[in-house]
């Protein structure tokens, strides 16, 4: 969602967790879900060189369910920075602002009893998913959390194919790869090119 949806969506312009009663926990939703149908009913269209429209994306966010939502809230927030930007007792969904020149990212996370229409999918294993973090400084984050106590999966390492990165795991089972860019060796990719379009 862009800052506009979650301005919108929060009562009084509140960001992070409400102090509203029951009942008013639902409203805020309610605007996130409907947002949610606009924007997804309502595709922007553009034309391409060839004259044929051509869809854009407003936004694209992992949603993983998992029972252990707010410890993965807890996760994000304490070792990443991210933020709040809405919460109730089955949903939340994570802003992690970027830095000067970067879009940021979103994060959410879904109670697998949640009351949304329609239902499922299935609680997340830990398998098949890798959550990519890029950062400028993976070494400073890497100290961070290990001083954290963290669970840490791939110590800090330089890769040939080009990144400084670590790893830990969330949570909810979501493996975490936080990576830097940096040089890759010489040749590296030479050796794997990709196929024609």
């Amino acid at each position: 969602m862009t800052r506009q949806v979650i301005e919108t969506m929060q009562p009084s312009g509140q960001t992070g967790r409400s102090n509203n009663p029951k009942g008013m926990l639902m409203r805020p939703l309610r605007h996130i879900l409907i947002a949610l149908a606009v924007a997804l009913s309502t595709p922007a269209m553009a034309e391409t060189n060839e004259g044929k429209p051509q869809m854009f994306v407003r936004d694209l966010y992992p949603l993983i369910t998992t029972p252990a939502l707010f410890e993965a809230r807890d996760f994000y927030t304490r070792h990443f920075g991210f933020q709040a930007a809405f919460e109730a007792s089955w949903f939340v969904y994570l802003y992690g602002p970027g830095e000067e020149g970067t879009r940021g990212a979103v994060l959410a996370f879904m109670h697998p009893d949640h009351p949304s229409v329609p239902p499922g999918p299935e609680s997340f294993d830990g398998k098949g998913m890798i959550l990519t973090i890029e950062v400028a400084d993976a070494a400073a984050l890497y100290q961070k959390l290990t001083a954290e106590n963290a669970p840490i999966i791939h110590p800090l390492t330089d890769e040939e194919w080009g990144q400084r990165r670590f790893m830990t795991r969330d949570p909810a089972g979501v493996l975490v790869d936080v990576v830097e860019q940096i040089d890759p060796q010489p040749g590296f990719w030479d050796q794997y090119p990709a196929p024609e379009m």
